[in-house]
């Protein structure tokens, strides 16, 4: 049973849900310590504990394989590359606890107009950390910023953002290439679902728990390649 805990959380609720959905069992072998690094997408906003897609993704990891996954999420709504990285010294990160680590940030710096600079020196510094946590690269994956403009919230802005969010992300990628750490897609997801039936959370701007299922589905084969290596 995929064993939980989310860092960096505002609500009581959120808690409380979480307290209800894991039981954990210390006799299970969680052989699989991943840390999801993040903003909202990877906190979840606005989706059960359980809908959030590094818990679909553990519990995913696990009917695949025979290994148990304790996953751990520090991500916040709102969070840039900034915040993020003031949040990981201060939780004070042990690398000696994990061996998978995710990293999807950005979002926020684009939203809040932050200068495209700040977010390639701070990704940089953030992957470096990944790595770090992880013991190693090939232990860390990066997942794309989706496209929140082909959302209700986002629609009056749609091109902007869609350029904007390419921008972050061809960076990134590039980033990654260099580094060889793989980079997966997820834009594409959002952009084919847009604001259909089903595509997104009750706030109209964040994925729903379906949406998520289909990032993890995509997610799903590049990290069981790197957990089988």
């Amino acid at each position: 049973m995929t064993s939980i805990l989310i860092s960096g959380c505002e609500r009581t609720v959120e808690e409380n849900e979480l307290n209800e959905i894991v039981k954990h069992d210390p006799n299970i072998d969680t052989s699989v310590s991943y840390l999801a690094l993040g903003d909202s997408y990877t906190f979840g906003q606005g989706v059960s504990v359980s809908d959030r897609w590094p818990v679909q993704l553990s519990q995913q990891i696990e009917q695949e394989t025979s290994l148990g996954v304790r996953v751990e999420i520090i991500a916040q709504s709102g969070w840039t590359t900034s915040d993020l990285i003031r949040a990981i010294e201060s939780y004070q990160v042990d690398s000696a606890e994990y061996n998978l680590v995710s990293l999807l940030i950005g979002v926020n710096n684009q939203y809040q107009d932050r200068p495209f600079s700040l977010y390639e020196s701070e990704f940089d510094s953030l992957l470096q950390t990944a790595i770090e946590i992880a013991g190693g690269k090939a232990n860390v994956f990066v997942v794309s910023i989706p496209d929140y403009g082909v959302t209700p919230i986002g629609s009056t802005n749609s091109e902007t953002i869609a350029r904007e969010i390419d921008q972050y992300n061809d960076y990134a990628k590039s980033v990654c290439r260099d580094a060889d750490i793989p980079f997966i897609d997820i834009t594409s997801i959002s952009r084919e679902l847009g604001a259909s039936s089903g595509a997104l959370a009750s706030d109209n701007l964040h994925p729903s728990g379906y949406q998520y299922s289909l990032w993890t589905d995509r997610i799903l084969q590049k990290v069981l390649e790197l957990i089988e290596d």
